[in-house]
């Protein structure tokens, strides 16, 4: 299957990168390279981007796709979260914008077989590194009923984790659950039938919490974002675009840290702490997709943009 993916709010993202035409910039969710390909048709002799994917259906796509640009573009298999060690190893120092697009792909939900969605069925999955030995089939089946409950309400918000948690457990009694189809037939005896008939795919949380727990994807965005920040050059932009709350929250709340890190008490007439800003929020409201684009892509309906911009380090 063709690694095919619709950028999310591509114009928006390449319009606040503010590209410099001989800039090196960083997408760190390479995917199939739509943002990466935009910035390199901005890129001269002198630019270059660095792509950074995990999924290595992505790295073949992607750089099949970015050939044509030559030697402007190199792509590391990393996660994102190791961008120091990806610029070290490609010999940059500070670069002048980075991007991350947090959605999962396309071809990560279409393709069946890699257990991502809960309208295929197929064996529990959800890697996106596929090199990763754990599995969302491990964490179904050897997850304490309390842990369950922590990962589902947490990570996916369910009113109903409790007793989805506890269904889970009571169905891997009798036989481990192996499939997306499985899996989303206990969701479904969990959750009451008038909830089910109005509150939209009753899996959709569930495996949400799980997708999110099995590839660290919190714990890894809360700290890449100083990473990132710290890697730009003065001027330079971290472009984020995430697709649920938890992702925003994480990514406003570092922002406004390292637009104002100060941690004096607010009635101290000067700052005694000693640290400085590193930059100012560009978008104090996120930016959503137009209508136009909500309409062609569907995806597209939680996205949100927000937008850093270093400054002169004192």
């Amino acid at each position: 299957m063709e690694f095919a993916h619709t950028s999310v709010l591509l114009e928006e993202t390449i319009d606040q990168l503010n590209i410099r035409p001989d800039g090196i910039y960083v997408d760190g969710t390479l995917g199939g390279g739509g943002h990466s390909c935009e910035i390199l048709k901005h890129l001269t002799e002198g630019g270059m981007l660095i792509g950074i994917d995990q999924d290595e259906a992505a790295i073949r796509a992607a750089s099949e796709r970015l050939a044509v640009f030559g030697g402007k573009a190199a792509i590391y298999r990393r996660n994102y979260c190791e961008i120091q060690e990806v610029l070290a190893e490609a010999g940059v120092g500070k670069v002048n914008g980075i991007v991350l697009d947090l959605g999962v792909s396309s071809y990560q939900l279409d393709e069946a077989e890699r257990g991502f969605s809960y309208r295929e069925d197929a064996p529990l999955d959800m890697r996106m590194d596929r090199r990763q030995e754990l599995t969302a089939r491990d964490i179904v089946n050897q997850y304490e009923e309390g842990a369950l409950y922590r990962v589902i309400r947490n990570y996916g918000e369910d009113r109903f984790a409790k007793n989805i948690a506890k269904h889970i457990v009571q169905a891997r009694q009798k036989k481990p659950i192996e499939t997306t189809d499985e899996l989303t037939e206990i969701i479904k005896a969990a959750i009451p039938a008038r909830v089910r008939a109005t509150g939209g795919h009753p899996s959709k949380r569930t495996f949400q919490a799980i997708r999110i727990e099995l590839n660290r994807e919190l714990d890894v965005l809360e700290q890449s974002v100083d990473r990132m920040i710290e890697a730009l050059a003065p001027g330079g932009r971290l472009c984020i675009i995430t697709f649920h709350s938890l992702e925003d929250r994480i990514v406003k709340v570092k922002f406004r840290e390292n637009e104002n890190p100060c941690t004096c008490p607010p009635d101290f007439p000067v700052c005694v702490c000693g640290k400085k800003s590193r930059g100012h929020v560009v978008t104090r409201k996120p930016i959503l997709p137009a209508e136009e684009e909500l309409e062609n892509n569907p995806r597209a309906q939680s996205a949100k943009l927000r937008v850093f911009e270093k400054i002169e380090e004192i």
